[in-house]
């Protein structure tokens, strides 16, 4: 009986792992076990040169529109709580995103000096608030993310 009541537990446990948020940089997530390879294989590739491994083959543009939306809509909520970027601000972003549009993990790297260690922590204080309510506006069939590198202005 205990050894069924155990493999009844694994997904459960792996579940609540697995839905956890975490909005943070790169190199945190790195110092918390989290690896960029472990999540790309766990996660499609929203677009990619060969479109046998898109996630959104076919829907391209759609998919566009609404990354593009979700990056305008994390302008407006840290606009919206008194976030300013006090000059253009450069970025790299890895976001993973589940089946139902749910963001899992959102990765990010300021260049060097673009912006202080003090405002890094507003800004993944304020993402991890965002992420906690926001939905992308794409579901698909398989979790899926996508990278770019952002330039971030008021």
């Amino acid at each position: 009986m205990k050894f069924a009541l155990v493999f009844l537990l694994i997904p459960i446990a792996f579940s609540n792992v697995h839905s956890q948020q975490l909005a943070t940089s790169f190199q945190n997530a790195l110092d918390r076990g989290i690896s960029v390879d472990s999540l790309d294989k766990a996660y499609k590739s929203a677009l990619h040169s060969d479109t046998t491994l898109a996630a959104f083959n076919g829907r391209e543009q759609e998919f566009m529109q609404g990354y593009t939306s979700l990056l305008k809509d994390l302008g407006k909520f840290l606009k919206a709580n008194d976030f300013n970027w006090e000059k253009t601000t450069r970025c790299f972003n890895r976001i993973y995103i589940d089946k139902s549009g749910k963001i899992d993990y959102f990765l990010f790297h300021f260049k060097e000096d673009e912006l202080s260690s003090d405002r890094q922590v507003q800004f993944s204080k304020l993402l991890t608030e965002f992420i906690k309510t926001y939905k992308f506006p794409l579901t698909n069939t398989v979790p899926f993310a996508q990278c770019s590198p952002v330039q971030y202005i008021n």
